[in-house]
């Protein structure tokens, strides 16, 4: 099954969210999906296979995918039963409808499907398929932690944190992230990381931290690629390494954090860590005050610049700027500043 995107940690120290909740649509690569989205799916023979309803999901053939999901659903397949809840949740080749969704994927918890738990979990939290219940989802996401799920573990680490179903409680949370960022969630890695950074719900460890970060940051996190950057730049749980740091900072920047655009000025203006370049400089300057992330420092050496050279820098930052404005205007669209 694909993963579901989950709550967001409020915990990140150089660029703090607020919790969400909701659930992308995933890429439907396959011509079959998106020519026959809203219809009724025609009765083909199923092969018999408990595979082959997996197999066609994760190839993108959902419409397939969904007549071997009915075929094996309908003897006893509690897989199926959660692959069935996960089509009509998303509306993959057949109609959304999140009744029937919900149902399908109750009756693979009842049948102890950890996958189902999490996925009901979340249409409980946002009142899909039933009316809003978070006690019912806290009840599920225990029910799925216990069962491994790390998503859940992740999900309900972030509840006892919240302090509102359950007390407030920092080592519970520290636990449940552990379970999550040693299956591999890199949002759980950095979470668990800001921990052992605070020494909140476990010992305060630098290494730790900058362990934890570092993994996931490879991972892509880009909260934990800026942290891990500035770890790297001091030297703070890992040896000091300016010319690595800059590589995060890079790939953070081109992704749209501010907070790496600042700091990648910073390093193209002083020669730290990578090759001093005014212009480079300016533009991430200019490129970071206008996602709300400047410095006096910065403003200052954009004033000292050559004329040649803050043009340059402004040329090649109109795009960025351009792009952050469109999305300031319209904040029911994309959030971040993909690279134009």
């Amino acid at each position: 099954m694909r993963r579901w995107r989950v709550l967001t940690v409020m915990l990140a120290a150089a660029a703090p969210v607020q919790p969400a909740l909701s659930q992308p649509h995933p890429a439907r690569p396959a011509a079959e999906s998106r020519s026959t989205a809203g219809t009724k799916p025609a009765a083909v023979p199923a092969t018999g296979d408990p595979a082959a309803a997996y197999s066609a999901f994760q190839r993108g053939f959902f419409l397939t995918a969904f007549r071997e999901a009915t075929s094996q659903a309908e003897k006893g397949d509690v897989k199926a039963m959660a692959l069935l809840g996960e089509l009509y949740a998303e509306g993959m080749a057949i109609p959304q409808d999140d009744a029937k969704a919900a149902r399908w994927y109750q009756l693979a918890v009842d049948r102890g499907d950890r996958e189902a738990m999490f996925a009901l979990a979340m249409f409980r939290m946002e009142g899909r398929g039933g009316p809003r219940d978070r006690e019912a989802a806290a009840k599920l996401l225990t029910s799925a932690a216990k069962l491994g799920h790390p998503l859940a573990a992740y999900n309900l680490a972030l509840l006892y944190l919240e302090g509102q179903l359950f007390p407030q409680d920092f080592t519970r949370a520290a636990e449940l992230l552990r379970q999550a960022a040693n299956a591999g969630s890199p949002e759980a890695q950095y979470a668990l990381a800001t921990f052992y950074k605070e020494g909140r719900g476990v010992p305060k460890d630098p290494a730790e931290a900058a362990r934890l970060l570092g993994a996931a940051a490879l991972a892509r996190n880009l909260d934990a690629e800026v942290e891990y950057a500035i770890a790297l730049f001091n030297g703070t749980g890992v040896p000091k390494n300016e010319a690595a740091a800059g590589k995060y900072l890079l790939d953070a920047a081109r992704r749209g954090s501010p907070i790496a655009q600042n700091r990648l000025a910073l390093m193209y203006a002083t020669g730290r860590g990578i090759k001093a370049d005014p212009v480079q400089a300016g533009r991430w300057h200019l490129i970071a005050r206008a996602g709300g992330d400047g410095n006096l420092f910065m403003e200052d050496f954009l004033r000292k610049m050559k004329p040649e050279d803050r043009a340059a820098a402004e040329a090649a930052a109109k795009p960025w700027i351009a792009r952050i404005e469109a999305a300031r205007a319209t904040p029911s669209q994309a959030t971040s500043s993909a690279r134009p």
